[in-house]
């Protein structure tokens, strides 16, 4: 083993031990499992801000979005990125408070199945249990590809196998996670959300020093047909350039409508100590976003560039791109090695933030809304601690077994379940915040509506291609809003205790 790859195996390990560490900590504050599942609604700003876009992100930030401006140019990058950035704002302006204050209104709800209860007064917990069964049908696979990019990172890294690289991997996550619930979360994915960060800051500095320039990277960007464009992108087996249609940009611009559903973002909403310091966390979300994603696109042109002038070779996985960059770092002496273990502990970051969030939400869906909330009604505090952990555990090891195949196909539901949380609960959040007359039973016919058509289109309407190649989400994101409109102005109006209580909320 080589004094590079000593140093950063060490960096790497320190980076496991303090966020281990983290949770050990948090662990110490959770007395009940609304503090084990929302904190205690105790989060600052800062923590709420980047803790949200950390387990937003996940390593399509630093592997995902650079392997396809890498790829392609800029176009299909930076429109997936304008559109996820608006998607983010208008989350945090428009639902952030209204979430904090209504879910602390109405029942002091710790989780979004059951908000939605107590939101639309269901005392039987239908909507809870079915929403608690759509976050368990994305969310356990969605952990494990989670579980499966660890692995594959620390097995191309160090030669590991692959199996053992990602059992490691997970029993972080989960020790870390199931200790301090979460805070420990929470406060971990603030912490990787600045490892990020550098590593980002880091690599695309050194990629463009390589290059000779910014001037160097433009000229190489400009040279090929429709790579920095808007309107167009590159086909590398061609070299010409193809047209990227206004059904294109819409259809990828509209995967910014997935955040007004997404469980593991809005609980951080839920959890913060003060609604009115929700705008300093709004302004730091936001800029950290534009900001990472922008460099993150530019990580892949540099990339190219970096191609070209044969400081590397040509990528036969694009996506490998910033792990590239790090190992030539590393080989700059023994500190530039520590940096390049802090970038690939970046990488490892970006996975764990949205791994960690992902399972809590899995578990607290199993433990609260169905075990806690319908099955056993009288459990003990200390009994719904235990059975939360044990429900945290068992979710996790069910992602482990889906991820144990190195060539699994976990991956390929990552924008399938965006997209299923984003039909399912966003349309449901958004009429429930803003439209008094919205009713269980609208509610219902939404959630089960949009889930459904994410299915109805992606696998028979979405195949049949022209017009109707379009994202998922944006058909059954609208499919969700007309059923919620349509049953619930056909049923009966809500209670005056409803209409009340939504009232108060609007006013606070």
């Amino acid at each position: 083993m080589s004094l590079a790859t000593i140093c950063i195996s060490i960096t790497i390990f320190c980076y496991l031990a303090v966020v281990v560490v983290i949770g050990i900590r948090c662990s110490r504050v959770n007395k009940s499992t609304d503090d084990f599942y929302l904190g205690g609604r105790k989060l600052g700003p800062y923590v709420t801000a980047m803790s949200a876009e950390a387990s937003d992100m996940s390593s399509w930030l630093l592997m995902g979005l650079p392997g396809v401006a890498y790829l392609t140019g800029v176009a299909d990058a930076a429109w997936t990125a304008i559109g996820l950035a608006v998607g983010t704002y208008v989350n945090w302006l428009i639902v952030a408070r209204r979430l904090r204050n209504y879910s602390q209104v109405a029942g002091n709800a710790s989780t979004i199945p059951l908000f939605f209860s107590n939101r639309f007064r269901d005392d039987k917990k239908i909507i809870s249990v079915i929403a608690a069964c759509v976050i368990i049908i994305f969310f356990v696979p969605y952990t494990a590809s989670g579980f499966a990019a660890c692995g594959k990172l620390f097995s191309t890294l160090f030669g590991m196998d692959y199996t053992m690289a990602m059992l490691l991997s997970a029993v972080v996550i989960i020790a870390y996670t199931a200790l301090g619930g979460f805070l420990a979360a929470s406060t971990t994915d603030f912490v990787q959300s600045i490892v990020m960060t550098i590593a980002i800051v880091v690599v695309i500095s050194f990629g463009i020093f390589q290059v000779g320039g910014w001037d160097n990277v433009m000229e190489n960007a400009k040279s090929m047909a429709g790579y920095f464009a808007l309107n167009a992108t590159y086909n590398t087996e061609t070299g010409s350039a193809s047209p990227y249609g206004i059904l294109t940009i819409v259809s990828t611009f509209a995967w910014g409508l997935g955040y007004f559903g997404m469980p593991h973002i809005l609980l951080r909403f839920m959890a913060i100590e003060d609604a009115d310091k929700l705008k300093v966390s709004r302004r730091v979300a936001s800029i950290w976003v534009v900001i990472s994603m922008g460099v993150s696109i530019f990580i892949g042109v540099v990339g190219n560039a970096m191609s070209k002038h044969g400081v590397i070779e040509v990528l036969k996985d694009p996506e490998t791109i910033i792990i590239t960059i790090a190992q030539l770092i590393s080989k700059h002496g023994v500190l530039a090695a520590v940096v390049a273990g802090v970038i690939l502990a970046g990488i490892l970051a970006a996975t764990m933030s949205t791994a960690d969030s992902q399972l809590l939400a899995a578990s607290s869906s199993v433990s609260q809304n169905i075990i806690k909330e319908v099955m056993v009604k009288n459990l003990s505090e200390k009994a719904s601690m235990v059975i939360a952990r044990v429900t945290l555990v068992v979710i996790a090891v069910i992602a482990v077994f889906i991820a144990r195949k190195p060539d699994s196909s976990v991956f390929g539901i990552v924008s399938f379940a965006w997209a299923g949380f984003g039909a399912a609960f966003g349309p449901v959040m958004l009429f429930a915040l803003f439209w008094r007359r919205t009713n269980k039973y609208g509610a219902l016919a939404g959630m089960l509506s949009g889930g459904v058509m994410v299915f109805i289109w992606k696998f028979i309407v979405r195949p049949i291609g022209g017009v109707l190649n379009v994202y998922e989400l944006l058909p059954a994101f609208i499919v969700a809003s007309i059923f919620i409109v349509a049953v619930s102005s056909l049923t009966k109006e809500p209670t005056k205790e409803m209409i009340d209580e939504f009232e108060k909320v609007k006013a606070m």
